[in-house]
């Protein structure tokens, strides 16, 4: 039914990446490659975690979350493109646009969380090792993550609920791979200065203060480690930040990539590849990340495979 040139909306078009008829083969063989490695990477991190006694600390079990969560970020964005590529469709419905949205800004709020947290953990650890297990405690590690939960419910749903208050014209297409927030924002024909606001309150808040709490960490970290007499003892306190470090930079430079490479360029297209860095790759890398040089991890994977250590 229409309103004036208001439309009811039904559906959207994802336009994805490349119109060319010969590359949707080779999307979907790289996607489908990336998405399987993303899932089965993530969960040997769980199972290893599970499995092995040795691994019940509360540095791996923040980990197993982030590898939990890393699947579902993939599987909110990457199932739906690959069934658009087999189908040849590019069709989602409003109510799949809601619900895809709802979940990876979800997530991805939960991930910068978890990513403050486990930065938390190693400034403890490394900077106070003596009131380490008092202060992370079962409790409140199980407390950290609950309101990581909490509060990045919150957010999203504050999010999509402004969403759902907009009218749309009848241009309909989003030059993107999944309906990414901003981009469904730009379509909608009715006022969004709320939308606008809250999102950049949200960014603001919720990107900026995790990210405060990450050079914090770290920098009282770095403080520690220098003081350290031995060059051993500095590297072993290195060690156990490294891979951790590596996740943060691939988080933070992808995510803030995608939104600088469409500020730049004044198009909407250019968020799309960028996106891909931290919607389908960075969970990918993740699990090699934290597996190929962690002595505990390889050694809990060879003995889930091989029955022994």
């Amino acid at each position: 039914m229409e309103t004036g040139n208001e439309t009811k909306i039904l559906e959207f078009l994802l336009l994805g990446f490349s119109e060319e008829p010969e590359l949707q083969p080779f999307l979907f063989g790289l996607f489908l490659s990336t998405y399987l490695v993303t899932v089965f990477g993530n969960l040997l991190i769980i199972l290893a975690t599970i499995t092995d006694s040795h691994l019940h600390t509360r540095m791996y079990f923040f980990l197993s979350n982030l590898s939990f969560i890393d699947i579902c970020v993939s599987s909110t964005t990457v199932p739906k493109m690959l069934r658009n590529i087999h189908i040849e469709s590019r069709v989602i419905t409003y109510g799949g646009c809601i619900t895809q949205m709802y979940f990876f800004l979800f997530l991805t709020a939960l991930d910068d969380f978890l990513l403050a947290v486990m930065a938390y953990d190693r400034f403890v650890a490394i900077c106070h090792p003596l009131h380490y297990l008092v202060t992370m405690n079962p409790q409140f590690c199980g407390l950290l993550i609950l309101g990581s939960w909490i509060i990045s419910v919150l957010n999203s749903f504050s999010q999509i609920s402004l969403v759902l208050r907009l009218s749309f014209c009848a241009s309909l297409d989003i030059p993107h791979f999944f309906c990414e927030y901003n981009q469904i924002v730009q379509l909608a024909c009715s006022d969004t200065f709320l939308n606008d606001i809250v999102m950049y309150f949200a960014a603001g808040l919720l990107g900026g203060g995790p990210f405060i709490g990450i050079i914090f960490s770290y920098s009282k970290i770095i403080s520690s480690i220098c003081v350290i007499p031995s060059a051993l003892g500095k590297h072993k306190a290195f060690y156990t930040c490294a891979s951790h470090l590596t996740v943060v930079f691939l988080f933070y430079s992808t995510s803030l990539g995608v939104y600088f490479s469409s500020f730049a360029m004044h198009n909407a297209h250019a968020s799309a590849p960028a996106s891909v860095m931290y919607a389908v790759f960075t969970p990918m890398l993740n699990p090699f990340i934290y597996s190929l040089r962690n002595k505990d991890i390889k050694g809990a994977l060879k003995k889930l495979f091989c029955g022994k250590p």
